[in-house]
């Protein structure tokens, strides 16, 4: 791969860790420019002015005013520039009055006119904007009409030229928009229309597959697991293959790192890992009220059937009816109140063996993979998956379907080198049996340590994924 000149990249998403985060998407999106800066490339990172903590907490300047329109409603646009450069990239929030200046990233139900605007207003500010990129990349479907916009619509047919990367991080969500909503989109080539139609609606993400100069997903295997299951998008997959690739995510190997772990008390690496992961479950049992000589099990993340997090209260209760109360469950996370509900009325029959936290906490995630045994993700839809990465990390052994980005980075005990739990199915059976098997092994120190050292050792960190997204930097340059 050619390295003899840097590539400027302008990234483009709905959230960022650690500026505004939901899932999986604001890590990777707040850790590849980073990365791609690091190697010496220029990546700056653009994103929705919401208002978190992280923008109270850090000091900001105004570096654009514009105004814009949405169809006959002219509206005014800020950008912002964080000013310290701690996150080791240029930051820029984008602020919209009534739109964008709210506490929560998603969940309105001007969604679509909120994200529509913070496209129009990024690419508004691109074309008034000294800095012209090589490559814009734009995650998911909040920013997967700006290839369009780019191409398409007459007002900026200076930066037709500019091509463009799609990151499908979740093909679920697609920001399916009725047709009334065309008339806010500027002028446009009118023949162009069927790039914006999926199924009789304007379809975001199905524009974005069309449009972008290269599509990517998250793991080679949500790749191909998308041809045949794609929320309706399986027959433009196939179509708009050649241009689609694989590029599996990194975790930041620098915060996500035990032996530097600011939420930890105790540090700990690999030669100390059964020491430490003993006191950071100790500590976590003592403020949860759970037996620390239990095998801990824990599930961390969203509360949503996605997860299969409705069979939560299912494998806490099997287990204990199958197996016996000889290990201990703690889930953090929040979604569908259902399940929220579920989960905080088993606190009820705890004995010392189960506790939940229901809401989001990042140190207490840290802390969640350094203090247990092992992880449960016992997803229907994965398309990558961070949480396995980060439990590696820690030596918290995985458990996890056999899905998307899950198999490609989790090889089973049962396997040469294995330093995980695979199973079929979504499944309570599947996930009890795969409990069982991780008790065995809870049984067998010698085999846990070995196994955690292994695992801690492991390389799943930003500099390989970075290597695969600039041979597609360059090679978009070329075509």
């Amino acid at each position: 791969m050619e390295k003899n000149y840097s590539v400027h990249i302008l990234h483009i998403s709905a959230e960022a860790y650690p500026v505004a985060k939901v899932g999986g998407l604001a890590d990777v999106a707040g850790a590849l420019p980073k990365y791609l800066n690091i190697e010496g490339h220029d990546a700056k990172l653009v994103l929705p002015m919401h208002r978190t903590r992280y923008l109270n907490t850090h000091e900001w300047e105004v570096v654009h005013k514009g105004v814009t329109n949405m169809g006959d409603h002219y509206f005014e646009y800020t950008v912002i520039r964080e000013s310290s450069g701690t996150l080791g990239y240029e930051l820029y929030l984008v602020d919209i009055f009534g739109l964008l200046d709210r506490e929560g990233i998603y969940g309105y139900e001007d969604d679509a006119y909120r994200f529509l605007a913070f496209q129009l207003s990024v690419v508004d500010w691109m074309s008034n904007w000294s800095y012209r990129p090589d490559v814009v990349h734009v995650h998911d479907h909040h920013t997967a009409l700006i290839p369009f916009i780019l191409q398409y619509c007459y007002r900026y047919g200076h930066l037709q030229k500019i091509p463009t990367i799609l990151t499908i991080h979740n093909a679920q969500y697609q920001g399916w928009m009725n047709w009334n909503m065309a008339t806010l989109l500027p002028p446009y080539d009118l023949w162009k229309r069927g790039m914006l139609e999926w199924e009789g609606q304007i379809n975001p993400l199905a524009c974005g597959i069309k449009c972008a100069s290269r599509v990517t997903t998250v793991s080679w295997s949500y790749l191909e697991e998308l041809k045949y299951n794609s929320n309706g998008l399986e027959s433009l997959i196939q179509q708009e293959i050649a241009k689609c690739s694989g590029v599996l995510n990194g975790i930041d190997a620098m915060v996500w790192n035990p032996a530097s772990d600011q939420y930890l008390k105790q540090s700990y690496n690999a030669d100390k890992v059964t020491e430490g992961k003993a006191a950071a479950k100790r500590e976590l049992c003592d403020v949860f009220g759970l037996d620390s000589n239990k095998p801990l099990f824990i599930f961390i993340g969203r509360l949503v059937a996605d997860k299969a997090a409705d069979l939560l209260p299912s494998i806490v209760g099997e287990s204990f009816y199958h197996l016996g109360r000889k290990m201990s469950f703690l889930f953090l996370g929040s979604g569908d109140p259902q399940i929220e509900a579920q989960l905080n009325a088993m606190n009820v029959y705890a004995e010392q063996d189960y506790s939940c936290y229901i809401g989001y906490n990042e140190g207490l995630s840290h802390q969640l993979y350094a203090g247990a045994d092992f992880l449960l993700m016992p997803s229907r839809v994965e398309p990558c998956g961070l949480n396995q990465m980060y439990a590696l990390r820690y030596g918290t052994v995985p458990l996890v379907r056999k899905t998307g980005g899950l198999k490609d980075t989790i090889k089973d005990q049962g396997e040469e080198g294995g330093y995980g739990f695979l199973f079929e199915h979504a499944s309570v059976p599947d996930v009890i049996h795969a409990i069982s098997r991780a008790l065995e092994l809870y049984e067998d120190k010698d085999a846990l340590h070995r196994c955690r050292k292994q695992m801690m050792n492991l390389d799943f960190s930003w500099q390989h994924s970075v290597r695969n997204y600039l041979y597609l930097y360059h090679s978009v340059q070329k075509s």
